[in-house]
């Protein structure tokens, strides 16, 4: 599943401690960067990793996504995430609590390349009474700022997982409304995982052990997704109730999140093939981490309609989607510029 993917703000090379911190922390790990073609003479495990990035970015670009610098540079890191990211969302409805920057406007989080930032930030936004999240990430964009590289911990990743997330950010770098995360998540996250599917179904077929593993996994994403997404739309509907007051909204909050994770639970085996999301029965779920699945999927499957509509046709889609300028409705722009 990929929400642990965040969009990092270009205005870490503005003013201001925070930026200038996270700014010089970035250019650090670039300047450790080497270039793909020194890390290929390795071994072959190593070159096959460095030739399937090269076929995913050309695979990219040939469905129109930006040509860019990115990933032809390689970092080695001591751990498998890249930074921790900071969300907060109100306790009693899913208001998001949102950071402003130059260039990039209004976004939902605010990323740290040091745990002790982001437990710092977290701490604040609890002093506001927020609901509050850290969470760990794979991969960023600059949006064209600088180069993005390829991490070590890369290497590991099933094909599928490293073409979704290639794919995924190259749509970053290609299509960006300022101040509208909402869309640029939802567009990023859908033709990241269409894409994947196409590279696989492509390069390796429907039939292969790849593209099954491509299917699982997408299944049980959906899966999870609509176990979350239910569980939004019961606590939207608490929030909303007339007549209680906040402390028995927030009481009854925890008794719904509490019987869902006991359901989840029980009722693993039947919805999930696999043991990848059998921590959301243990783990303290609040509206912070619930407000990721609002934003990263809205639950209508409206860019899934639209791209259907327009024939299934991945460079048409993102053809339309490069002519996007509208920032006050993205997706009703999106919707005009394709051609049914």
């Amino acid at each position: 599943m990929k929400i642990f993917l965040f969009l990092l703000p270009a205005a870490f090379l503005f003013a201001g401690c925070y930026t200038a911190q996270q700014g010089f922390s970035m250019i650090k790990l670039l300047n450790q960067a080497i270039p793909l073609e020194k890390l290929a003479k390795d071994n072959a495990q190593t070159q096959l990793f460095v030739d399937r990035v090269g076929d995913i970015k050309a695979f990219a670009i040939n469905h129109g996504l930006k040509e860019t610098k990115n990933y032809t540079r390689y970092v080695e890191l001591d751990r498998n995430y890249l930074a921790s990211v900071v969300s907060g969302c109100a306790q009693d409805s899913f208001t998001r609590y949102e950071w402003w920057f130059p260039i990039v406007g209004k976004v939902p989080y605010k990323g740290f390349f040091n745990e002790e930032g982001a437990r710092s930030q977290a701490e604040q936004l609890k002093k506001k009474d927020l609901d509050v999240l850290i969470r760990r990430v794979d991969a960023f964009s600059t949006l064209g700022w600088f180069s993005d590289p390829l991490y070590s911990y890369m290497k590991d990743y099933p094909v599928h997982e490293l073409a979704e997330l290639i794919i995924h950010e190259t749509v970053h770098a290609t299509v960006y409304i300022a101040g509208q995360s909402q869309f640029n998540e939802e567009l990023a996250e859908f033709v990241g995982s269409e894409g994947a599917r196409l590279y696989i179904a492509d390069r390796f077929g429907l039939d292969s052990p790849e593209y099954t593993e491509l299917i699982g996994s997408k299944a049980d994403n959906t899966a999870f997704v609509a176990f979350i997404q239910e569980l939004i739309r019961t606590l939207e509907a608490l929030y909303t109730r007339g007549g209680i007051d906040r402390a028995e909204k927030l009481a009854q909050k925890e008794l719904i999140i509490k019987a869902a994770q006991e359901r989840f639970a029980q009722d693993y085996e039947t919805l999930f093939t696999t043991d990848r999301y059998r921590f959301f029965s243990s783990m303290g779920v609040n509206n912070a981490y619930l407000e990721l699945f609002r934003l990263y999927y809205d639950g209508s499957s409206y860019l899934q309609q639209l791209y259907e509509r327009s024939g299934g046709d991945l460079r048409k889609f993102i053809a339309a989607a490069k002519t996007v300028r509208d920032k006050k409705d993205p997706k009703a722009a999106l919707e005009k510029a394709l051609v049914f």
